[in-house]
């Protein structure tokens, strides 16, 4: 039958799908609403010029459906059949398809909704998880470049949008730096134009070990001024676990070992540390002494 509809020289009406192209939108206008991307459409021709229109419809800009938004303040409703009998200049068929626009078969109408347009800077949310491989770990947090992107369009749309996401995505068994170009989710049917489309995601990786560290001065919180306290031994050590570069870039005065003098009592020798290591250290352990003197005197006048 097709073989039929190709070499026959027989008149046919043949439905197919056309392109809609809304143009002209006033300055300082935006949509509020998607405008149908295309129309099925009615069109008359010998079988084999069909044939030719449908296969060459896709690779063709100039076979459309022509809105013209120019007029419209804020509503409008286009009735197609009567749009397109009054300008038939806005159906754009290409002479050499040899086929005729007959009518519009769905939708018959296309409602038209303009508000004021708005631009605005919001952040930037990721959707993507992570997972590291066994034996490694993340370095730091995420970073977005940008953090923030410009949003545009509809005003009543764009005040009620502060964030927008990535595309949602999942990656595991990462065992190096990872690094992605990543599209931002578009926000369901509301004309939203994003600058930039993409950001770029990346997170720090690194292999787990741990190291030793020594030498670790030791503090004394909160002090009196009556007081004068001194700690033994006055320097501590502990093992660290973490990422293998990140731990061995670490310095003693990256930890924070203190004894709180609130805790200081006459009758009372030794006293126990309070630890506070960088946030991307995994854990620490071994502290060696666990448990210090604190000496104190009272300053001479």
């Amino acid at each position: 039958m097709l073989w039929l509809f190709v070499v026959s020289e027989n008149e046919y009406l043949f439905t197919i799908e056309m392109p809609i192209e809304a143009r002209n939108l006033p300055a300082r206008h935006a949509l509020t609403e998607e405008v149908p991307k295309y129309a099925k459409v009615n069109l008359r021709g010998a079988g084999r010029a069909l044939f030719k229109t449908i296969i060459l419809k896709k690779f063709i800009s100039d076979f459309k459906l022509v809105l013209d938004l120019e007029r419209i303040s804020e509503e409008y409703d286009f009735i197609l059949n009567d749009y397109f009998e009054r300008y038939p200049q806005k159906v754009v068929i290409p002479s050499n398809f040899e086929v005729d626009y007959v009518e519009i078969v769905y939708p018959n109408a296309i409602h038209i909704s303009l508000d004021e347009y708005k631009e605005k800077i919001v952040d930037v949310i990721p959707d993507i998880f992570l997972r590291p491989a066994p034996g490694y770990t993340f370095i730091g947090d995420p970073v977005i470049n940008p953090e923030k992107i410009k949003i545009a369009g509809s005003k009543n749309i764009v005040q009620a949008i502060n964030t927008v996401k990535t595309e949602i995505d999942t990656f595991i068994n990462l065992t190096k730096d990872f690094s992605i170009s990543i599209q931002l989710s578009p926000i369901r049917d509301q004309l939203i134009e994003y600058t930039p489309k993409t950001v770029l995601y990346s997170r720090k990786i690194e292999s787990i070990s741990e190291r030793i560290i020594s030498e670790i001065p030791v503090q004394i919180a909160n002090g009196s001024d009556a007081l004068q306290a001194f700690v033994s031994p006055q320097t501590v050590s502990l093992t660290v676990v973490g990422g293998t570069d990140y731990i061995a870039s670490l310095l003693p005065t990256d930890i924070l070992i203190s004894v709180d003098f609130i805790n200081w009592n006459s009758q009372k020798q030794f006293y126990e540390l309070q630890v506070n290591v960088p946030k991307n250290v995994m854990k620490w352990m071994d502290l060696s002494p666990r448990n210090i003197e604190l000496i104190v005197t009272r300053i001479q006048d």
